[in-house]
């Protein structure tokens, strides 16, 4: 068991096809676990109960190079989908500061906007009071020429 768990550790280089292992099939051995997955219950040690299958270390040592080989396509599928993520993520806090930036760009042109709606109603106001003012004057001069 030692000797097999230094040997994971070596590289997936020359990694033997299952089909060397004489008494073995990948098929059998993930039919055979989903079998008793169904039926609730799973060795303690899945990779002894697969081992058992495996006559000796040599085709371990494949078993387990070609394991590795699959948990490394994993992995790298893992890291391709978590690139792809990130790229969006990036991709979405980019698009999050632009509207961040038009919405700050937005309020100040409502800031603007407003001053300049207080300037205009000021302006209209003083208006309001000359017209009313010369309209006293109109009607006095009537007055005046009558």
């Amino acid at each position: 068991s030692s000797k097999i768990r230094d040997l994971e550790v070596q590289s997936a280089d020359g990694v033997a096809v299952l089909e060397d292992c004489i008494d073995f099939s990948v098929a059998k051995t993930i039919q055979k676990t989903e079998e008793k997955l169904k039926k609730g219950g799973l060795p303690d040690c899945l990779d002894e109960d697969i081992f058992s299958h495996v006559g000796n270390e040599e085709a371990q040592i494949r078993f387990l190079k070609a394991k590795l080989r699959v948990v490394q396509e994993e992995m790298d599928n893992v890291v391709c989908e978590y690139r792809k993520k990130d790229d969006e993520n990036k991709n979405l806090k980019s698009r999050l500061k632009d509207t961040e930036e038009e919405n700050t760009r937005l309020q100040r042109t409502i800031s603007v906007q407003h001053s300049q709606m207080e300037k205009y109603k000021i302006l209209s106001q003083e208006a309001n009071k000359k017209s009313e003012g010369l309209q006293q004057e109109v009607i006095a001069l009537e007055k005046v020429l009558q």
